[in-house]
């Protein structure tokens, strides 16, 4: 019984020595030092893309990475390829890309991945690049949504309105989805107005001033960024504040708005899952020894981790549930800087 223990004792440290080995030699779930990943985005100030790169951020720590926050202050696509072509030029390990429009960002996406560096879009999208995954909330279930709630609260026969933002993608979408699901879902409601307002709160009021004075029996607004929703309920409110406001995503001062009533309520992409999952595509992208799976990837040279789309989900937001989608707040439960680190 004694030399049966011993041989038992003996083939099962063999075997965990084989299997610590084994491991020791496997690829490692981590950076090396200095592998530095960047996020890119167009007016790097918008509260939007704070929480996105906090979980971006975050994943990155977990794995012993370096990250940068970038892009650029203006609303201008050539400025962003200006500041993407600086990317490229400090040859990072990836780059976590909005694209304020897809077709510019097609040949900088490919080259960047001719270079070795994988590029994940989010939010918005270069579909015909060679990025290697697309992070987002699915914009056309975010524009049905916000049909659904606005369409409900107006009522039957309706005359709404919509501002938009010709030519981003991701808004694009929105606004086509929801003037659709409002044509489907209400079809005795009525699409009396639409102007571009392109994000600007100061278009948007004019442009909601406007439509007022020319729809007197206007009873919603849409729109599928949160700017022009601050200049849309200014204007509402300087007129009897009967027109309900429905917008995609939120800043502080929009919740404010939902809080008071102002704004009737906002659609919000789940932003922490955007950057955090984001951040893990981007990882194993430049990481392909990390997965070996039963497809021709080796065999064409092309790198195995690629998917088209995954979806963050979304939340509505309202007066019951608002704070709890504040900055602030949130930066202060998480003790971090920010985009500031």
């Amino acid at each position: 019984m004694k030399k049966i223990t011993v041989l038992l004792a003996s083939l099962f440290m063999a075997g965990s020595f084989t299997s610590i080995t084994q491991a020791a030699d496997a690829p490692q779930f981590r950076c090396k030092p200095g592998e530095t990943y960047y996020m890119n985005v167009m007016v790097t100030g918008v509260e939007y893309w704070f929480p996105v790169y906090e979980m971006f951020k975050q994943a990155a720590h977990q794995l012993g990475c370096k990250t940068v926050y970038g892009g650029t202050p203006a609303y201008d696509v050539n400025q962003q390829l200006s500041s993407f072509e600086q990317i490229l030029a400090q040859k990072p390990a990836g780059i976590f890309l909005h694209p304020m429009n897809p077709d510019p960002f097609i040949e900088p996406i490919n080259r960047a991945a001719e270079m070795g560096i994988p590029v994940v879009t989010f939010a918005a999208d270069s579909p015909n690049s060679k990025r290697v995954a697309y992070i987002t909330s699915d914009n056309f279930r975010e524009g049905k949504a916000a049909a659904d709630e606005l369409g409900k609260a107006m009522g039957k026969g309706a005359e709404f309105a919509v501002l938009e933002n010709p030519g981003q993608d991701n808004h694009d979408r929105r606004v086509t989805a929801f003037i659709n699901e409002m044509k489907t879902a209400f079809p005795d409601s009525k699409l009396v107005a639409r102007a571009a307002t392109n994000q600007d709160p100061s278009k948007a009021y004019n442009a909601v001033l406007s439509m007022l004075q020319a729809n007197p029996n206007l009873k919603g607004i849409f729109m599928p960024e949160a700017s022009s929703a601050i200049g849309a309920a200014q204007a509402v409110a300087e007129n009897g504040g009967k027109v309900k406001v429905m917008t995609v995503d939120v800043n502080a001062k929009v919740l404010d708005m939902i809080k008071s009533g102002q704004v009737f309520g906002a659609i919000n992409p789940n932003q922490g899952i955007q950057g955090y999952m984001g951040f893990m595509t981007l990882f194993l992208a430049a990481h392909p020894e990390l997965i070996d799976p039963m497809n021709d990837a080796k065999r064409n040279g092309t790198n195995p981790f690629a998917f088209p789309i995954l979806d963050n989900g979304y939340a509505v937001v309202t007066k019951d549930n608002a704070d709890d989608f504040r900055w602030d707040a949130y930066l202060k439960r998480r003790g971090t800087k920010g985009i500031n680190e």
